[in-house]
């Protein structure tokens, strides 16, 4: 399953020719969900990628079916994943108005989309120690929320847990406290119901009706 980590948009060179650099990830600097990549989390992966003498596609807002260009280089820096790209201005009337855009400052972000393969959990979420990079996306706002929905969704469907992190930060977005959300994980809703009052059955109640909304929502 494909994840996504999303920053604000850090583009260092904009050309009239739709050619564009800047930096697709910052390492160690927490993403809006609370995520870490570390420095060399791509290595590997940009080795496979110039072995086969290619590159990750640039899409936009993760859509693979709506590729709006190419990338000419993608490396890793001190700073993070830096990438030098090339909008199809001239051959795609979607890339031309997305450039119009860029050139604007009304596209916020970019976002890269990879596999997690080696991870260690923090209390805010994640800190991705190596990933397999898929796609790098130009998107109008870095949307983490519904990147989580997606993303649990995709479990739920194919029969398998979420991970407790992806599980604890939707309960957070339906309305649990950090702690409820945390003793939701720790004991189970009988467990939270048991320590209080009408406030915490009520949340509970919102967060699983947010959680059957997931098999209607973003589809």
């Amino acid at each position: 399953m494909t994840n996504r980590l999303d920053f604000p948009l850090n583009v260092k060179r904009l050309e009239d020719g739709g050619e564009f650099e800047g930096y697709a990830s910052v390492f160690d600097e927490q993403d809006r969900s609370g995520d870490i990549i570390e420095g060399g989390a791509f290595e590997k992966s940009l080795a496979h990628w110039k072995q086969i003498k290619s590159l990750p596609p640039l899409l936009w807002q993760h859509n693979h079916e709506e590729p709006i260009g190419v990338f000419k280089a993608i490396e890793e820096d001190a700073h993070g994943l830096r990438v030098k790209g090339q909008l199809l201005i001239d051959e795609d009337p979607n890339a031309k108005r997305i450039y119009a855009h860029l050139k604007a400052g009304s596209i916020k972000g970019l976002s890269v989309g990879f596999i997690l393969k080696d991870y260690e959990r923090s209390k805010e979420g994640y800190n991705i120690k190596e990933a397999d990079l898929v796609e790098i996306s130009l998107v109008t706002v870095p949307a983490n929320r519904s990147a989580r929905i997606i993303n649990v969704k995709e479990y739920l469907q194919q029969g398998e847990l979420p991970p407790p992190a992806d599980i604890e930060k939707i309960l957070r977005d339906a309305g649990f406290s950090r702690k409820q959300a945390k003793a939701f994980m720790a004991g189970g809703a009988k467990n939270l119901l048991l320590r209080d009052a009408d406030s915490e059955s009520e949340a509970l109640t919102k967060a699983l009706s947010y959680f059957k909304s997931l098999n209607t929502s973003f589809a």
